[in-house]
């Protein structure tokens, strides 16, 4: 008799999903597969707004990656404004992207993901969060708040608020910066650095102790894409697209961003709002790509700061020769960047571009169709609008980072399952089900871009006959 189970919904990630694993009659694991269950349409409830009015309202997708999709949404708008953004407005853009990448991928380390291999997998789930690792490590997850703060504070020290800041506009932004707002970014960067030290310290002894855990958890072959620099060097906000494969080569390169539909597609699942990209090239079985922090660390050739570099070193050992291919080394390429991110705020604050007074290029409507992509913090986000003559939006298309790791995480839980979960067995342990969930984890999906998070946060997970009859359930309060 097959079996199915079912997570419902998924804890400890940014928005509201379900994970089922199908059991065949021997009781393994046959299938698994991760929902989006959450409808959410600005790609259609956008049409007909005026152009200059989307990074404000595409900020809104999210209220962890705001910056993201406004970053995004400005520089699809200088594409169909045929502008030049001003020196001091990319650079301004810049800095606060990479204040983006601190604070997401401090929540997702401290917050989302360091309970589970900190505290212990089987730790009770009333203890196995942030609050409990505040109790047991109290200066570390103070720390860690306060990383995640410092990121913010930059946000709001350029944009005026830490979550949707209207700042960034098609053509530049609203409002500059002065030195006394730099010196008092630099002055927050020893206690950064310190924090991001003690961190990967941490987490290179996680390293020594899970080593089942990096076999298993989302260890598979596939390809990697993102921004890369003329010189192959770690990108966040420009360059183009690079693809590479699990041994390390270079699969496509140097794609211009506003082509990316030449060499992506999409598919949908029946049972996900959440589309599925792929490599177009190789097609829907052979396309899986990953995106975000450990690809951007695959694919580039190096980063450009050198403590940074020093660890990308470290990071490459686990790859054997080829990439690093362990979705569970997604928490140790948040930290190289979080690290590479410190170093060049730190080169930005003494930057005097940064305080020069042009900081927006004026134009009309010159493009009818515009492609913006920077790196969000989960990986490449693009935004495709065309417009009429007047500046209306006709049609818009989003593919966001955790889109593209649809595939990816599908073949994770299943792996995870395949490993964990024993033939025969008919109960469910609850350390058994936080493994599975830690796996979408890994990727720390962003469901709000893709969804709409309604609903309650208790866990219902159900063992199901094939007829339907409920065989157990267990419920997470």
């Amino acid at each position: 008799m097959t079996r199915r189970i079912v997570i419902d919904p998924v804890t400890r990630i940014e928005g509201h999903a379900k994970i089922s694993i199908r059991l065949d009659d021997s009781g393994c694991v046959s299938d698994a597969e991760f929902h989006v269950t959450e409808f959410r349409g600005f790609e259609k409830f956008c049409e007909g707004r005026p152009l200059a009015e989307m990074p404000g309202i595409t900020a809104r997708i999210c209220g962890i990656c705001p910056v993201s999709h406004l970053l995004a949404s400005a520089k699809a708008g200088d594409a169909i404004l045929a502008v030049r953004v001003p020196t001091a407005a990319e650079k301004l853009r810049r800095l606060m992207n990479l204040g983006q990448i601190v604070q997401s991928h401090a929540l997702s380390f401290f917050h989302l993901s360091a309970p589970d291999f900190l505290l212990g997998w089987d730790t009770p789930p009333v203890q196995r969060n942030v609050f409990g690792l505040a109790a047991q490590k109290p200066e570390l997850a103070r720390a860690g708040i306060r990383l995640r703060q410092f990121g913010q504070e930059v946000i709001e020290l350029l944009g005026g608020k830490k979550i949707h800041p209207g700042w960034a506009v098609p053509g530049g932004v609203r409002t500059g910066v002065d030195r006394l707002t730099l010196e008092r970014i630099r002055d927050w960067l020893p206690e950064a650095f310190a924090t991001t030290a003690i961190a990967l310290k941490q987490f290179k002894r996680v390293l020594e102790t899970h080593e089942r855990e990096i076999e298993s958890y989302g260890n598979f072959p596939s390809l990697f894409m993102g921004l890369v620099g003329p010189r192959g060097e770690w990108e966040h906000h420009g360059g183009k697209l690079r693809f590479t494969d699990s041994n390390g080569q270079i699969v496509a390169d140097q794609i211009e961003p506003a082509k990316y539909s030449e060499v992506i597609a999409e598919t949908v699942q029946a049972s996900s709002y959440l589309k599925s990209p792929y490599y177009k090239p190789l097609g829907p079985l052979g396309g899986l790509y990953r995106v975000g922090p450990l690809a951007r660390l695959n694919i580039c050739s190096f980063i450009g700061t050198p403590k940074a570099d020093a660890e990308l070193a470290n990071f490459r050992s686990c790859g054997r020769g080829g990439a690093v291919t362990s979705s569970f080394l997604y928490h140790y390429a948040r930290l190289i960047e979080i690290l590479a991110a410190l170093e060049r705020i730190a080169l930005y604050v003494e930057d005097s571009d940064l305080l020069r007074d042009h900081i927006r290029s004026d134009a009309g409507i010159n493009h009818l169709h515009g492609v913006g992509v920077s790196e969000a913090p989960r990986g490449t986000l693009f935004h495709e609008y065309w417009v009429d003559e007047t500046g209306l939006l006709t049609k818009v298309n989003l593919i966001i980072a955790t889109g593209h790791n649809n595939l990816a995480m599908n073949r994770t839980v299943a792996q995870i399952a395949r490993s964990y979960i024993q033939p025969g067995r008919a109960e469910i342990p609850e350390a058994l089900l936080n493994r599975i969930e830690h796996g979408i984890r890994c990727y720390d999906p962003c469901l709000s871009c893709s969804t709409h998070a309604a609903g309650k946060m208790p866990v219902v997970v159900s063992l199901l006959a094939a007829d339907g009859r409920v065989v157990e359930q267990v419920t997470r309060n």
